[in-house]
């Protein structure tokens, strides 16, 4: 028997597999279903959808016979099945319901997941080809974990978290050639995760928001795994309903950076200490980008990642005191004539600087408080041990939040080049430089 660890690309459901039972009488019955999971070394999955014939007679004599084809090389494995038990929650089923949800998200709950089937696989056996090719050239795959072990000695120097994301996602495109990628983080108040940094895309999106729960992304914050998709090429829908449930439409205030027509897709949730920090998206134009050793080797680096960004944003800041800003009139560093209005909502924290969207939540509560500090007193730097401990801001998690929304806050207000600037003098403290004399209006509804 053929192990069924070789054949991880034919369990990508790139090419729809066949399944073929009998009844009492021995009358055959075939059908195709889209996906056969990998369970481990001896066992296989199908999901329990809408075959009600393929159903009654694997329950009278539990077997049944499969086809799978791996979408890479187009081999094909005939699989001898004997049905096992049938699973309504766990790692499998929730895996395959993921799966489903995203792949068939505008099906209107046709395809939802009752179920996922076990099998126990008696024989695997190769499907001779009808018309033989030429014998091709052995698949050259490079050492990944190879390049973990570098990428990771990298993220291991970094001192800061702002330098850490950098260096991961440079890595992720120099070491492995994954150019599109992006880390999000939960934003605290609305259930949801924000972009905080961004390679490969037109548009950085610092601040765009995901919804929990919904596309790739938000599924894999929400059930805590990663979720793959080798191939979307078997049509637009799938593309249109992946990008819609990653709330990429014109309706967000700032558009999260994507690929008109991916092709393969990976989420990673970054978890530490059993507590969600972000999620690691990598996306690409190529089919079969991210096979199952890429997710293995990617799953090093979250793991890393997420450790060291939670490490980081919580660890212990140098002794330091403010210098030079607290007193003095602001407008005397300030053209002359220069106003910037600065309207602040108090419902969602959203912030509009010169009547332009600036950002919400968190960093929009900082940015005000930093404005309004600054036109009561003429303070420009700010230490973060400060703000933890300014009661003012009363703002949830705010401890395990602030490095993450510091950088958020810096990078939205570089990007729009605006004529706020927040800088980062050194580690523990900001300084605010101003174009002007911002006048606040704080709207209470």
């Amino acid at each position: 028997m053929i192990p069924l660890d070789r054949l991880r690309d034919s369990f990508e459901g790139v090419i729809p597999s066949v399944i073929a039972t009998t009844d009492d009488d021995g009358m055959p019955n075939i059908s195709y279903l889209s996906h056969v999971h990998y369970v481990d070394e001896t066992h296989v999955a199908l999901s329990n959808q809408f075959f009600s014939k393929t159903a009654i007679n694997v329950a009278r004599n539990g077997l049944a016979t499969v086809m799978v084809v791996d979408g890479y090389s187009g081999q094909q494995h005939v699989l001898d099945l004997v049905f096992t038990r049938s699973e309504t929650e766990g790692e499998t089923f929730e895996r395959v319901a993921i799966h489903l949800a995203i792949l068939e998200s505008r099906m209107s709950g046709i395809m939802k997941l009752r179920a996922v089937d076990i099998y126990r696989v008696e024989d695997c056996r190769a499907v001779p080809a009808a018309h033989p090719l030429v014998e091709p050239e052995p698949l050259f795959l490079p050492d990944l974990m190879g390049k973990v072990a570098r990428l990771t000695a990298r993220m291991s120097d970094c001192i800061d978290p702002e330098t850490l994301l950098d260096a991961t996602l440079e890595g992720l495109g120099e070491l492995f050639g994954y150019h599109h990628s992006m880390v999000l983080v939960p934003d605290g108040e609305r259930g949801g995760l924000t972009t905080i940094a961004s390679r490969g895309y037109d548009q950085f999106g610092f601040g765009a928001e995901v919804p929990l729960g919904r596309g790739i992304i938000g599924a894999a914050a929400e059930q805590q795994r990663n979720v793959r998709i080798t191939d979307l090429s078997r049509g637009l829908r799938y593309i249109q309903a992946v990008r819609a449930m990653a709330g990429v439409d014109d309706a967000t205030p700032i558009p999260l950076p994507a690929l008109d027509k991916p092709l393969s897709q990976i989420a990673l949730p970054l978890a530490a200490r059993g507590t969600l920090v972000g999620v690691l998206f990598l996306e690409s134009t190529e089919r079969f980008t991210f096979r199952h050793r890429d997710e293995e080797a990617l799953t090093v680096v979250a793991a890393h990642l997420a450790t060291a960004l939670s490490f980081l944003s919580d660890g212990p800041e140098r002794p330091e005191t403010s210098r030079g800003a607290e007193g003095g009139s602001p407008v005397e560093h300030v053209p002359a004539g220069r106003r910037i209005a600065v309207r602040f909502y108090q419902r969602d924290g959203s912030l509009f600087v010169d009547d332009e969207y600036l950002i919400r939540g968190v960093p929009g509560r900082l940015l005000l408080h930093f404005l309004e500090d600054y036109r009561r007193s003429g303070k420009q730097d700010f230490l973060n041990r400060e703000l933890r401990r300014d009661r003012r801001l009363q703002l949830p998690d705010f401890k395990d939040n602030l490095e993450t929304r510091l950088i958020l806050l810096r990078r939205r207000l570089e990007e729009k080049a605006g004529p706020i600037v927040l800088e980062r003098a050194e580690r523990g403290r900001l300084r605010l430089s101003l174009a002007g004399l911002p006048e606040i209006e704080v709207i209470e509804d």
